[in-house]
């Protein structure tokens, strides 16, 4: 192979092993994700999950954040975190059960994420939702490890 090609496909691999590490998800004034399924690769160090809401509506009508528990947890961490408010992105404060979270963002604002997936068991079941009232019951995904 000749040094160009072989350069160009190390660049690709590196590229292919950043995006599983990286996760660009969409919203918008309708109670859907971008995504309905996550896969993770064990080695990366870190994740990183950017929400971009790209509705119109205020995040008092229509706010969205990404939210990671187990998956026996969601429904429990979202009936709890409905009394926290908005100002806590309708999640308990310190809930041991949210792996990792965002904000709550409204239409034109963006929010991110970093967390480990090192203490995760790839074998576990883990799902990601939306806390806002009411959404998570539609607004999940799968989260997975391989």
């Amino acid at each position: 192979m000749k040094t160009t090609a072989k350069i160009l496909f190390a660049l690709l691999v590196l590229q292919a092993q950043a995006a599983a590490c990286e996760f660009d998800i969409e919203v918008g004034d309708n109670l859907q994700f971008s995504v309905t399924e996550m896969t993770v690769e064990a080695s990366c160090e870190s994740v990183t999950v950017n929400l971009n809401h790209t509705g119109s509506l205020p995040v008092t009508a229509m706010g969205h954040n990404w939210v990671l528990t187990k998956g026996a947890d969601l429904q429990p961490v979202a009936v709890d975190g409905m009394g926290a408010g908005a100002d806590a992105s309708y999640l308990k404060p310190d809930d041991d059960r949210v792996i990792a979270a965002t904000t709550l963002v409204g239409g034109g604002e963006s929010t991110s994420v970093t967390f480990s997936i090192a203490d995760l068991d790839p074998a576990g079941d883990y799902q990601f939702f939306c806390s806002f009232p009411g959404h998570w019951s539609v607004m999940k995904g799968a989260f997975k490890i391989v």
